[in-house]
């Protein structure tokens, strides 16, 4: 009879087992199927406009893509304006945000007790949760009105840049954590001054951390619209003076959705800009790979 028991406990164990590993299963590819869909949906309606002359050429206007509708051909032009606008900003942006997140990240990380750094890692957590919405409307407010006096990339590259600062923050601070005291101890001991010691050993140590946080950061803005809306607003040429108005990807597929004669532009802009993300997150995910 104890045999007959242990034997009967052993296959009550296997189907829980299986029944565990059944809905995990059932989960993950529920949780899949919506980003196949997705790709999938972007990949059928958009890959017949992208072509080399879409990356290169400006955006067609209204009577040329109601011209090459009529005569059932591809809309003219592209998106070389949104491109290399989302580009500037994004640039911009990282000027800004990098060296301020990742000097705070240090401060945090060497100051992990005291209030000031307490105060700035939860209005770090804050700034993280804030609809991007709020911060172009900040960015609107004390950019656009009181220094630019207009909307410009530079206003869109503020917003941008404080959006990123958060998460360049916060990985830094937890990459720092991550290397052990010794090498910053053997440095110190060395006579080697602390901004040595900082940007000779512990940066390069957490370089790959540093590098997957900052990825991460662009990938998410490189994709906002509501902040560019209230700062960059949109041009209709290309622009590289960062005190003028801007356009960009996001900026370029909102504006082909108000106009009923671009719907193919949507979907080959959401498809690049996919692209764009996808490629970000896979570089930061590899990076953070090669940190094991």
């Amino acid at each position: 009879m104890k045999v007959v028991s242990e034997i009967d406990n052993i296959n009550s164990r296997i189907r829980k087992d299986r029944v565990f590993l059944g809905l995990v299963v059932l989960f993950s590819v529920i949780t899949v199927s919506p980003i196949i869909l997705i790709i999938s949906k972007l990949i059928e309606k958009g890959y017949k406009q992208l072509s080399f002359g879409f990356l290169i050429e400006k955006t067609p206007d209204t009577m040329q893509a109601m011209a090459a509708i009529a005569n059932n051909e591809l809309i003219p032009g592209g998106i070389v304006n949104g491109i290399l606008g989302t580009v500037l900003m994004v640039v911009l942006a990282s000027v800004f945000a990098i060296p301020v997140g990742i000097i705070t990240g240090v401060y945090l990380y060497e100051n992990q007790e005291k209030w000031m750094a307490n105060l700035t890692r939860s209005i770090s957590d804050i700034l993280q949760g804030v609809p991007s919405i709020v911060l172009g409307l900040i960015s609107y407010l004390w950019v656009v009105k009181h220094v630019t006096n207009g909307f410009s990339a530079m206003a869109g590259s503020f917003a941008l840049g404080i959006m990123m600062l958060p998460m360049i923050v916060r990985s830094t601070e937890e990459t720092l954590k991550m290397i052990p005291q010794t090498l910053k101890e053997a440095g110190l001991a060395l006579g080697i001054p602390y901004w040595r010691v900082l940007f000779g050993i512990l940066i390069p140590t957490g370089f790959s951390g540093l590098m997957t946080g900052i990825l991460l950061a662009v990938s998410r803005v490189i994709g906002e619209t509501a902040p560019l809306m209230l700062t960059a607003l949109g041009s209709s040429v290309i622009n590289t003076n960062i005190a003028k108005p801007t356009s960009a990807i996001p900026l370029l597929i909102w504006e082909f959705y108000n106009d009923p004669n671009m719907v193919d532009m949507i979907w080959s802009s959401s498809l690049l800009l996919m692209i764009i993300v996808l490629a970000f997150n896979l570089t930061a995910k590899q990076v953070a790979a090669n940190r094991k």
